[in-house]
């Protein structure tokens, strides 16, 4: 008899009572539910009634039940919404791609609607020739896909001096991690012509803030990407359309949307996003500057507390992400007692350069409370530190790079909240 017969079924069973001593036990509480359940056994509305046709929606949206999964802001973070940020909300998410349309926002003069027509990059400064572009002629050179995290620099900032935003979504949603298609930034810059005393670029944006930062011309022509393309689409409005930098592995700040000019030069221009901010303060009063790289880090997205335990104890899934802007995350550990013992993660999906992980451990939930806490390895055999360890090198006058070690406390309920372990 073939495996789909009654040995199949036996096997099938042992694997279900297999999966039940080791807390895989889902299918069998759903089983044991499932008798006598309208959801199931009653003819539903949508099963009797002819759905939308094709054209209902020619550019498709999620179900009407998703439409709490939103990015969303603090209003009272910033100054003025025009130059502000809002957050991806991680704790709806799975895997490692962010949808297009749940990608954080951060902008410095609001985001520009540039008409890809009229829209220009230029390269001059220390060049042989200085270039102007059209996007019909950048979508002529030869274009690569690579996914890579992007994460503001600020990404968990208010927690330097204690637990404060109460949500993942809020201690670290300025990230996003999706797919870029553009042309690798050497290839232009190989065009124009780098002078031999051409050691670092100058990026602009075209939008009101005239965003620039300046980026060492080793990174410009190792791995930076003049992007015209995420997940496959267009860049959205918000995401720099029509043209942005990719800097993979660094601070967000860097990677300059509707980029319209590139200047080479001889030395760094220290404008005033890497002096006066995206500098890190010190306890004394110096101040660290080009700390470009984004340290391993991740974080436990459910349970928290926008997502808490809903179904009571029993087989719990723990779910969370962890990235590194120096190489890929092969290990997490995870704790459920705020640090006392450590189980490694299960980590899934694929494991590719600074780009974002998923992990998942799967436990039996007693019911007792939890302290909730994930811990990066990478590539490089860096591990991410706890809050305290870096308050001790740095102090709290910082709000960027804090990658310190996220906790979340679960109570018995299952309501989960922001706190820290000393």
């Amino acid at each position: 008899m073939s495996a789909s017969g009654k040995n199949g079924t036996a096997s099938r069973r042992a694997f279900l009572r297999g999966a039940l001593a080791a807390g895989g036990a889902v299918a069998g509480v759903g089983a044991a539910r499932a008798a006598g359940d309208p959801a199931i056994t009653q003819i539903q509305p949508w099963m009797q009634e002819l759905g939308d046709g094709v054209d209902v929606a020619p550019y498709g949206q999620p179900s009407e039940h998703e439409s709490h999964v939103i990015r969303r802001t603090v209003e009272w973070l910033t100054a003025d919404p025009v130059s502000s940020i809002n957050f991806t909300p991680l704790h709806e998410l799975d895997g490692i791609i962010t949808p297009n349309g749940l990608c954080f926002e951060r902008h410095h003069g609001g985001a520009a609607h540039v008409d890809p027509a009229e829209h220009r990059l230029m390269i001059n400064g220390l060049v042989d020739t200085q270039l102007v572009f059209t996007m019909e002629d950048i979508m002529r050179f030869p274009r690569e896909n690579h996914v890579y995290f992007l994460e503001c620099a600020a990404n968990s900032g208010m927690e330097w001096r204690g637990a404060q935003l109460n949500g993942c979504q809020f201690t670290h949603g300025m990230i996003h991690n999706v797919m870029y298609t553009g042309v690798p930034l050497r290839l232009l810059l190989n065009e124009a012509g780098v002078k031999t005393e051409g050691k670092w670029i100058l990026p602009e944006g075209a939008d009101a803030s005239g965003m620039t930062r300046s980026i060492p011309m080793e990174k410009a022509l190792d791995d930076c990407l003049v992007a015209f393309k995420m997940n496959g689409e267009a860049l959205r409005v918000e995401q720099g359309y029509p043209l942005r930098l990719v800097v993979p592995g660094w601070e967000g700040n860097m990677w300059i949307k509707w980029l319209r000019r590139i200047e080479v030069g001889d030395e760094p221009w220290h404008h005033r996003e890497e002096t006066s901010k995206y500098t890190d303060l010190f306890a004394d009063g110096r101040a660290r500057r080009f700390t470009w790289e984004m340290d391993a880090k991740s974080v436990i997205t459910s349970p928290s507390p926008q997502a808490p335990i809903t179904h009571g104890p029993g087989p719990l899934v723990i779910k969370g992400l962890a990235w590194s802007g120096r190489g890929t995350i092969p290990r997490v550990d995870v704790t459920i007692d705020g640090g006392k013992t450590w189980q490694q993660a299960r980590m899934s999906g694929p494991s590719l350069d600074k780009s974002m992980h998923a992990f998942y451990l799967d436990i039996n939930w007693d019911g007792r409370p939890l302290y909730l806490q994930s811990r990066a390895h990478d590539s490089t055999g860096y591990v991410q530190p706890t809050k305290e360890a870096l308050r001790e090198i740095r102090g709290v006058n910082s709000i960027y790079h804090n990658n310190g070690i996220q906790t979340w406390y679960v109570n018995e309920q299952g309501v989960a909240e922001n706190v820290e372990v000393s």
